[in-house]
């Protein structure tokens, strides 16, 4: 067995051939030859794409590296979600969903009522989605959730799911595959956004649905087929090459995440201060039985007087864009209810750590938090 900083090096990669590149570039075709009657794996480019198909093995091995998985990868992290949804749901039936979650799941939430689906919702924490459980069709899991942090029990929720039937959906996306391995956990999709720390440069729209069900695999796949979510196979290669530096920029940004983390704890403008990694946040004891030793994300998420404050504190920050999202090599941080949609103070940061040296980025922040309480 490899190690995870092996394992993404190789990930995907085809076998090696004479005088060929390690990972061919991205292949550009709306169409391919077909001769005759016969059959290959590529005949139209909303189907199917080499560049795909090499991005979709390689997560496939990092999602569930011990055993045979299907990957169908789409133009976003919510072309993902969708397709997980709408393709496994009919009307009648019933979906349980966090109610601290990705901001767009209430709009989700709509679209899915208007069909006819019973919607119930719940927090993430202290796995309170067991009480609205019975009669679903599906679960949908966000842990930890975004943004505020919360972390349930993968398996617990998974198991009590399956007993009544239902299907366990787990958005990854904060964790990455280096950080959680959902269907080992007991899920039946793996769902991510791309966008985010799985490519980590904030420069490609991308999302992904990982199963070890082929029959689920291929529902999923017939959605995206049907909707046209397809990712270009420019943005398939560079998630490709990012692949590589995944285990790098993830223990990079969560060892920065936790400096900074503990570095807060002390500071009197701060009155809630979440992380995974924090041997005090609430979450801690249960993220270290479910999550990897040491790779709790990349975001920090904190709570300022004001929206005011909040403001002036991140206008004085100099290493930091402020710019949503999460996960990419350089620090971003925002006032998160500027977006509305999330049940967070006017003063909520959601802070993501990139790649900076902790030290040089947690004095950023002092600094900058500093002179937002000078101004006040």
């Amino acid at each position: 067995m490899t190690g995870d900083g092996t394992r993404v090096v190789r990930a995907g990669l085809p076998e090696p051939e004479p005088f060929q590149p390690a990972l061919p570039g991205p292949e550009f075709a709306a169409h391919f030859h077909l001769p005759g009657d016969a059959v290959g794996p590529y005949t139209y480019g909303r189907d199917g794409n080499p560049t795909w198909a090499r991005l979709e093995r390689a997560i496939g091995e990092l999602e569930s590296p011990d055993e045979s998985a299907h990957t169908v990868a789409f133009a976003s992290g919510m072309a993902a979600i969708s397709a997980v949804l709408f393709s496994q749901l009919r009307a009648g039936d019933a979906v349980v969903l966090p109610d601290d979650g990705y901001q767009l799941l209430p709009a989700v939430r709509t679209r899915l009522e208007s069909y006819g689906i019973e919607v119930r919702t719940a927090p993430t924490a202290r796995d309170a989605q067991l009480g609205v459980l019975e009669g679903a069709r599906l679960l949908w899991i966000e842990t930890p959730s975004n943004p505020g942090l919360d972390v349930c029990d993968i398996r617990r929720l998974a198991d009590a799911a399956h007993s009544q039937g239902a299907l366990v959906a787990v958005d990854n996306t904060l964790a990455t595959p280096l950080g959680q391995r959902p269907l080992d956990l007991g899920a039946d999709f793996s769902v991510a956004s791309g966008t985010k720390a799985l490519t980590g440069h904030g420069d490609v729209l991308l999302g992904y649905a990982t199963t070890r069900d082929a029959a689920l695999a291929d529902s999923v796949r017939l959605w995206r087929k049907t909707v046209g979510a397809i990712p270009g196979p420019m943005e398939s290669w560079l998630a490709h090459r990012s692949l590589a530096t995944l285990a790098l920029r993830v223990r990079q940004q969560a060892a920065g995440a936790l400096a900074l983390a503990e570095a807060l704890r002390d500071r009197p403008e701060i009155t809630v201060l979440r992380h995974p990694g924090l041997p005090s946040d609430p979450s801690h004891k249960l993220a270290v039985r479910q999550m990897r030793p040491g790779r709790f994300g990349c975001v920090v998420s904190f709570t300022l007087p004001d929206k005011a404050h909040a403001e002036r504190f991140l206008a004085a920050l100099t290493l930091v864009d402020e710019a949503t999202s999460f996960g990419g090599v350089r620090s971003t941080a925002e006032r998160r209810a500027r977006w509305g949609g999330d049940a967070v103070p006017d003063g909520f940061i959601r802070f993501s750590v990139g790649v900076e040296e902790p030290e040089d980025l947690v004095a950023d922040v002092l600094r900058a938090l500093d002179t937002a309480a000078q101004d006040a």
